[in-house]
C-alpha cells in the first residue's frame, strides 16, 4: 500500500471512501455524523488547513483518514478503510503514516476520540499503545447520548 498525504483537494474521493467505510454505522442508533458530512464540508475543511493520508492499493483508494495539526498534538479522525479490506491491517498502516509525519514535524502525540459502543476500534488503538484519557458524554442532536473516549499515544 502506497500512502499519499492530501492537503487540499480530493475530497470527493475523501468522502467517497469514508462514505463506504461508515456505512456500517448506518443502522446504529445514533448513526455516525461523519454519515451527514458532504464533498463541499470536506473541501472546506481541507482548506481550513486539515490534512489527510490516503491509502491506495495500485491505483485504488482503498483507505483514508483525516487530521489537523495542534499546537502540541496531532489530532485524527474519521478513519476509514472500504469494507472488502478491512481487518488486513490497512488501518495500523495508516496510523504509522500519521506517526511519522507527526514525528516530521516534531509532534509528540496524537490523539483521537472514539466511540465506547465500537469497541473494536478501542482494541485496534490500544495494540498500537493508545491509552484513554478522558471519558465523556456527547448528546446527538436527535437527543442520544454517546459515551465517547479520548485516546492518545505519545510518538517521540
Amino acid at each position: 500500500m502506497s500512502i499519499v498525504i492530501e492537503e487540499s483537494s480530493n475530497a470527493a474521493l475523501i468522502h467517497d471512501i469514508m462514505i463506504k467505510a461508515f456505512s456500517e454505522y448506518n443502522s446504529l442508533p445514533a448513526p455516525s455524523s461523519a454519515l451527514d458530512e458532504t464533498v463541499e464540508m470536506i473541501s472546506t475543511s481541507l482548506l481550513k488547513g486539515e490534512k489527510a493520508l490516503i491509502g491506495f492499493v495500485e491505483a485504488e483508494a482503498i483507505a483514508m483518514v483525516r487530521f489537523q495539526l495542534k499546537e502540541n498534538h496531532l489530532y485524527f479522525s474519521r478513519l476509514s478503510v472500504v469494507p472488502e479490506f478491512q481487518g488486513k491491517g490497512v488501518a495500523k498502516l495508516l496510523l504509522k503514516g500519521l506517526e511519522d509525519y507527526a514525528r516530521s514535524k516534531g509532534i509528540p502525540e496524537i490523539q483521537c476520540k472514539v466511540r465506547v459502543n465500537v469497541p473494536r476500534n478501542i482494541h485496534l488503538y490500544h495494540s498500537l499503545d493508545y491509552e484513554i484519557f478522558e471519558q465523556e458524554v456527547v448528546r446527538k442532536e436527535n437527543g442520544i447520548k454517546l459515551q465517547v473516549v479520548s485516546m492518545k499515544k505519545r510518538v517521540d
